[in-house]
């Protein structure tokens, strides 16, 4: 297939991107490169630098890709930062969101492939979290993704724009080639890989003192190449609505850090501070609808293995990507 993926040069987006090539598929990637980074696009993919704002540059780009379907990444996602600036994330995740929905009907793309996340279901009623659960998001960047999903519906029902949202935990580890190197770092694991590489003196725990088995906050991380694996599967005709994506485990921040210290043999230095308003105690997925209606398999479902594939990665690329 021609797929089109926006934010093909992030995080999750550059291994999809991989992925999706490995898959046999033809990739234009389209990114503005204020969060992705060129050198971290597959060479084999189309590039195409641009924003999603740019409606006459968008449209040019799907004309000349003549995708059949869209993988969508490009967003703005650190909760904080929405805290503070909520405008920017309604903007770019939801009306730049519609404008990249409105050119895919234009466009006559027959799927659509949402990266969303768990925070659109806020502060969770109970433990694995279904598809089921209510919806209440606790900041803007929850509430921006939820916005588009309620879009992604319309759409299918007007357009028959056929959608698949799925809603991540914690991507997390690297593919051989690409890794994850974001230019404000807030995600647990490579914060504490830098610890061990002496690029940081230490690392943070925000409270202690949580109702799980040490005090510390317990999440559910998935391997990045797991993550991407699914995408091509939601891309077959037929295939829509929203799953979970996550192992089903959880582990908590202490957890982590020691088998960081374990896999990198270095020791990591923790600074124990307050806890940090909003963060719920534990976030755990079930992912048995992706499973059952997907046919999604994780392959690497242990976080030994997602953190050893972060430490090869962020040890060969110490700085990250050049750019």
């Amino acid at each position: 297939m021609n797929v089109f993926v926006s934010g093909g040069a992030g995080y999750i987006g550059s291994v999809c991107v991989e992925e999706l090539i490995h898959a046999g598929h033809h990739v234009t990637a389209y990114d503005n490169l204020t969060e992705g980074h060129r050198a971290a696009v597959d060479k084999r993919a189309e590039f195409v630098h641009g924003d999603l704002s740019d409606e006459a540059r968008l449209a040019q780009a799907l004309r000349e890709s003549k995708p059949e379907a869209i993988l969508h990444f490009a967003a703005n996602a650190l909760v904080c930062e929405s805290m503070a600036n909520p405008g920017k994330y309604f903007r770019n995740n939801v009306a730049n969101g519609l404008k990249l929905l409105d050119a895919a009907v234009v466009a006559g793309v027959k799927k659509f492939v949402f990266s969303s996340t768990c925070a659109v279901y806020g502060v969770p009623s109970r433990m694995p979290m279904t598809e089921e659960l209510a919806s209440h998001p606790v900041n803007p960047y929850g509430e921006s993704k939820l916005m588009f999903e309620k879009m992604l519906q319309w759409y299918q029902r007007i357009h028959g724009l056929e959608f698949v949202a799925f809603r991540y935990f914690n991507a997390a580890g690297a593919s051989e080639r690409f890794g994850e190197h974001h230019r404000i770092e807030t995600h647990l694991i490579p914060n504490v890989l830098r610890v061990a590489l002496g690029q940081a003196p230490h690392c943070e725990i925000f409270g202690t003192d949580y109702p799980t088995p040490d005090g510390t906050c317990v999440r559910d991380y998935i391997h990045i190449v797991d993550l991407a694996r699914a995408h091509i599967l939601a891309m077959s005709p037929g295939r829509h609505g929203f799953f979970n994506l996550g192992n089903g485990e959880g582990s908590s921040v202490r957890e982590v850090i020691k088998l960081c210290e374990q896999i990198t043999g270095r020791s990591i230095k923790v600074i124990e501070q307050m806890r940090r308003h909003g963060d719920p105690p534990k976030l755990v997925a079930s992912a048995e609808k992706a499973k059952k209606e997907l046919g999604w398999k994780p392959e690497y479902p242990n976080l030994k293995d997602i953190v050893a594939s972060a430490w090869r990665w962020h040890e060969q690329h110490p700085s990250g990507y050049p750019d």
